[in-house]
């Protein structure tokens, strides 16, 4: 593996960086490199993921009743 140093971080940044590690239960190093793993695998979701996202949207619409021999009527009339 490579090391990479990151300079001029501002006081205000680390010390977000530094709660967040202790809350995450981690080294300050280990959550930084946590969040650029996270931030290089960004719009890449696991399947697990996908499925948590299909049934948040699923809840947010509600039920949905379509009659699609209506609709295939409706479309071949235009």
């Amino acid at each position: 593996m490579t090391d990479i140093l990151v300079r001029n971080i501002d006081d205000d940044t680390l010390r977000k960086l530094k709660a967040r590690a202790r809350r995450d239960g981690r080294s300050l190093q280990a959550e930084v490199r946590h969040l650029l793993n996270e931030a290089a695998d960004a719009g890449k979701l696991s399947p697990k993921q996908v499925s948590k996202a299909l049934r948040e949207i699923r809840r947010a619409i509600g039920p949905v009743s379509c009659d699609s021999a209506a609709l295939i009527r409706e479309d071949r009339n235009r």
